[in-house]
């Protein structure tokens, strides 16, 4: 297929639409300062916030953890991981330390009323020595069982305090990462438990796939082309196909993947989250409970799973290998692929099914949005009952190459009439010749502002494990089918749009 490079015309940049509102100074508080998250995503996030010059002077990064390291270790720590995971390499050396006297440690166990003592106390000194105003971010990145001790602890110590005037200062925030729950039960639990302390403008619940450069501009690219929102609906769309592949396996994460499955690690936040900006009304603003409205909509009009709907329209799979990774039962149904076959019951997606598929051990990771326009009405190019065109695809790459693709027909040059695919290709990278952000980047600097407009809200939330439910309570009654590493996934995943005429596009 012939391919076309979209280019950016620099002198057609405009003034930003909207302006953000300046990170404020602050204490950024990392519960599990010592884990996974800090190391791969959270601190190397900050540093480049940092070497941008978007992080404010007034900021102190707090690390609480149960390891028994000093202030030194957790900087000789991070500084390794950093060096590793950075979105910028090598690191810069002067921006790096500058931005490793911002970090500090308190080490303690999180049920401890002790741990929340020396939190504060350090606090304490954050607020006389780096002018953080006693303005505290508490981040979450650890499991989400653990947040009702940290709450707890929180509160006894009187480190937050629940503030329904989001413009009193100074202010208390607190993130927590996906999943919210385990299930719709549990979710409303937290819910609950989150409410009674704290004001929904306090809470920030992370999925940072929203943050990533292509979902955000999904909105923009919608609302702000003439040519696409007009198609945008059922009268011009045949489906819609949102995938999330990974070539990775559970990466050592064996109890914790065990426990928790595709569905609840990817599924209900991440895809359904794409989704809701795919097929959401356009919102009065850009302003957060503007945007987070006509999401929520579109969760409200998510057709349930019924009956033997969730046969019909579900397909699980495992990995050839998965039981035998460390810590994963040897006899586990837990699914590490699903594919769903999803309706939207309003008036501009009824009848227009939208095809979700996300799964670990793929061909190639890519996570992407193909909008499959509907085919010509009348084959002019008909050749002995077969045509040539085929439909028109506009494809969101989120990642791994951030872009945008639109495959047409093209008459090919020459005396006879032949046609072909032609694709124009847009990449965020080599268009704007500058690097994208990672999604933490964003995410943080977001927190810091108190914009949760890439944020879940809690009716959010319950309408998505209310659609997901039905999966989780199938048990043995939905078969987990076996395939093979490298593949595409199972065959019943393929015989799901089969059975539409349908077929999956190539991971590519």
């Amino acid at each position: 297929m012939a391919r076309m490079t979209l280019r950016i015309d620099p002198e057609k940049l405009h003034s930003p639409v909207t302006h953000e509102r300046a990170a404020e100074p602050a204490a950024l508080v990392i519960f599990g300062g010592s884990g996974d998250l800090a190391k791969r995503k959270l601190i190397p996030a900050l540093y480049n916030v940092e070497r941008d010059g978007k992080l404010p002077s007034g900021v102190a990064i707090v690390g609480v953890g149960l390891d028994p390291w000093t202030t030194d270790v957790f900087r000789e720590t991070h500084h390794e991981a950093s060096s590793k995971f950075s979105r910028t390499k090598p690191l810069d050396d002067a921006v790096w330390n500058g931005f490793a006297a911002k970090l500090h440690y308190v080490s303690g166990d999180l049920s401890k009323p002790a741990t929340y003592q020396a939190l504060r106390e350090k606090l304490g000194e954050c607020d006389r020595a780096f002018g953080t105003r006693g303005n505290r971010l508490f981040y979450c990145a650890v499991p989400a069982s653990v947040f009702p001790v940290i709450l707890k602890g929180l509160l006894e110590s009187n480190l937050i305090q629940k503030q329904e005037d989001e413009k009193a200062r100074p202010w208390s925030r607190v993130v927590i990462e996906k999943p919210f729950g385990r299930d719709l039960a549990t979710s409303r639990e937290l819910n609950a438990l989150a409410a009674s302390s704290l004001d929904e403008t306090q809470l920030f619940r992370i999925d940072h796939y929203l943050g990533k450069e292509t979902v955000q501009n999904l909105l923009v690219f919608r609302f702000g082309n003439a040519i696409f929102e007009p198609l945008w609906n059922r009268k011009y769309i045949d489906h819609v196909q949102v995938t999330a592949a990974e070539e990775i396996g559970i990466e050592g994460r064996g109890k914790f993947y065990d426990e928790t499955g595709v569905v609840r690690d990817i599924v209900q936040n991440h895809l359904l989250q794409v989704l809701a900006l795919c097929a959401m009304e356009p919102p009065v603003s850009f302003e957060a409970e503007e945007v987070r409205d006509e999401k929520a909509q579109v969760f409200r009009s998510l057709k349930k799973l019924t009956g033997d709907e969730v046969q019909k329209r579900v397909v699980l799979g495992q990995y050839q290998g998965y039981r035998d990774e460390p810590n994963v039962n040897k006899d586990s149904q837990t699914p590490t692929f699903a594919a769903l076959k999803v309706y939207i019951d309003n008036w501009r997606w009824q009848g227009v099914p939208f095809y979700l598929r996300a799964g670990k051990r793929l061909q190639k990771r890519v996570t992407e949005v193909a909008i499959h326009f509907q085919s010509i009405p009348l084959l002019l190019f008909d050749q002995k009952g077969k045509s040539p065109i085929e439909p028109n695809v506009l494809v969101l790459r989120i990642q791994p190459d951030e872009g945008i693709t639109l495959r047409f027909m093209c008459k090919v040059p020459g005396d006879d009439l032949a046609v072909s695919g032609v694709s124009m290709d847009f990449s965020y990278a080599q268009g704007f010749q500058k690097p994208v952000s990672e999604a933490y980047e964003h995410l943080l600097l977001d927190c810091l502002r108190g914009d949760q407009t890439l944020f879940w809200r809690r009716d959010e939330v319950s309408r998505a494990w209310e659609f997901v439910g039905p999966i989780l309570e199938s048990g043995g009654k939905l078969p987990v089918s076996t395939y093979i590493q490298g593949s595409a996934g199972p065959n019943a995943a393929d015989q799901l749009l089969e059975r539409d005429g349908r077929k999956w596009r190539t991971l590519q």
